[in-house]
């Protein structure tokens, strides 16, 4: 993959990760400043169930940005775009869909497969 792919790919990762440190800082600033008193214990559970669900998010994207930075690793270190287990190079349009893989489609549909049957 040549020097301007990679370029492309590490500001596209590198705005992704920006974006989701910046919405886990709301989050976190937002649930600090929210010192809300509720007398009714439905609104109370209303407000811990939306809690809850919003952390379940931040810690999905927690794990998408370790794979983001993974990812800017494999570029660093120049096996970005290789798949990991047969070492071929991952197709251009589905590392623009999914930057953050290490497989290629053929490896992914057979570990799909696996994961199916097993």
């Amino acid at each position: 993959m040549d020097e301007k792919i990679l370029e492309e790919f590490r500001g596209l990762l590198q705005q992704q990760m920006d974006e989701l440190l910046q919405d886990a800082g709301k989050t976190v600033s937002g649930m600090t400043e929210e010192k809300t008193n509720f007398p009714d214990p439905t609104d109370r559970a209303s407000l811990e169930s939306d809690r809850n669900f919003e952390l379940r998010i931040r810690d999905r994207e927690r794990k998408l940005i370790n794979k983001i930075r993974q990812a800017i690793e494999r570029i660093d270190d120049g096996t970005f775009g290789l798949c990991e287990h047969c070492e071929e190079e991952i197709g251009v349009e589905r590392l623009r869909a999914r930057p953050v893989t290490t497989l290629c489609i053929d490896c992914k549909t057979e570990q799909e497969r696996q994961e199916r049957i097993g």
